[in-house]
């Protein structure tokens, strides 16, 4: 069944054409209970229903173009993070990606070129991110769905290959899903008080903290997931949170605890008059990639945020997990080795899905034979010992990427 506020116009028909997402139902009329935007709509009303608070969320979208190397102003290698033409080929790409994107009803912060550009074989590749602004999670994944099929649909007319491929090559900076939210109450962002993050926020975290081995079965779908998830590649290995460092699994962005005017100090000839925004504060989580299913991703972030409440002890939890250094300089290695590991494998992730379903499938949320399909797709990987036993053989990486290269 059409669900009308999702429509758009079809930016690439000749003949004009509306797109419309859909929702399913059963002969009866019934919603499908498995239907992932089905259990994504669940699972924002139970944590409305139990906490009496809205949950916000807005993705941050990696891709990779590659294209042939005209042996012209090359980027350094893994050093193109905000990068400028001409060395950051494909910003008009993404300018074009973007404008489609938001006429298509997509609510966009920014676009930039990422780390990831290097050149191997007469290609050049080239990371970039879409990074988009927080809104109700149920039209966060449908924004993410759609901005997905314009960006492919964009580069086949353009001649040229998109990946969402959580792994690239050996060595190389692969592509998240980075996912940000934040809790609302009547306008008001919760996540901020006094200036501080607040006992609501660490009260989410702490859900995160507790529910990070598992959310990665519905956010790391595939093996070449975990080959990504490793020391050194902007991703997290170990569950835990901080605000200073892209170590930690869940980052809290500095920057809007405190009315600021960094505009004037700039500019001295603007007001000086400072701006709160306290309002603007996220925390993001950032284990996921594209092979995620978005709307079972949202859905289960979403169920995380609600455990939070239901904790006996989040503050302490939040307060247990957090680090102010980065856990993988070899002098922290004690400090590391405290923390819980993520899992390394999609049989590791369906074992933990195993464990902690009892969770998801509260109100009603996840159905369970849902859940136990999730757990017997990953397990029919086998990759339990996969990372350990190709992750420095390029060759053998690279028919894993193949294999996986259009995933989610």
């Amino acid at each position: 069944i059409p669900r009308y506020k999702t429509a758009f116009l079809d930016p690439f028909s000749e003949i004009p054409t509306l797109n419309i997402l859909c929702a399913y139902y059963d002969s009866n009329g019934n919603p499908v209970e498995s239907a992932p935007e089905q259990v994504l709509k669940k699972a924002h009303e139970a944590f409305q229903k139990t906490t009496g608070y809205t949950f916000e969320a807005m993705g941050e979208l990696e891709y990779y173009i590659i294209s042939e190397d005209d042996g012209l102003f090359k980027a350094e290698d893994q050093k193109a993070y905000h990068e400028s033409s001409p060395f950051s080929k494909w910003g008009t790409f993404r300018a074009e990606a973007m404008k489609l994107i938001a006429e298509s009803g997509g609510n966009i912060k920014y676009g930039h070129s990422e780390v990831g550009n290097f050149t191997r074989n007469g290609l050049v590749y080239e990371q970039n991110e879409i990074e988009f602004l927080p809104v109700n999670v149920e039209d966060a994944a449908d924004q993410l769905v759609i901005a997905k099929w314009i960006i492919r649909t964009l580069a086949a007319k353009r001649g040229v290959t998109v990946t969402f491929s959580p792994k690239i090559t050996v060595g190389k900076a692969g592509s998240g899903l980075h996912i940000h939210s934040r809790v609302m109450k009547e306008g008001k962002n919760m996540m901020i008080e006094k200036g501080k993050l607040s006992k609501t926020a660490k009260t989410v975290i702490a859900g995160y903290m507790e529910m990070a081995p598992s959310l990665t079965a519905f956010g790391n779908m595939n093996p070449t997931s975990y080959f990504r998830l490793v020391p050194h590649q902007e991703a997290p290995t170990n569950i835990c949170w901080g605000d200073r460092n892209r170590s930690v699994l869940v980052r809290v962005p500095l920057g809007w605890t405190n009315p600021m005017n960094m505009i004037h100090k700039a500019n001295p000839l603007e007001n000086s008059q400072k701006t709160d925004f306290s309002n603007k504060q996220t925390i993001e989580i950032r284990n996921a990639d594209g092979s995620a299913d978005v709307y079972l991703l949202l859905a289960g972030i979403t169920v995380a945020a609600r455990y939070g409440f239901e904790l006996k002890n989040p503050l302490q939890i939040a307060e247990n997990t957090y680090v102010d250094i980065d856990i993988f300089k070899e002098e922290k290695k004690a400090e590391q080795k405290k923390l819980g590991q993520l899992p390394s494998s999609c049989v590791a992730s369906a074992k933990m899905l195993e464990k902690q379903k009892e969770v998801y499938m509260q109100y009603h949320v996840f159905p369970e034979s849902l859940l136990n399909y999730i757990i017997s797709y990953l397990k029919a990987f086998h990759d339990e010992n996969l990372r350990s036993q190709i992750e420095n053989d390029e060759a053998e990486v690279m028919k894993l990427v193949a294999q996986y290269f259009h995933c989610g």
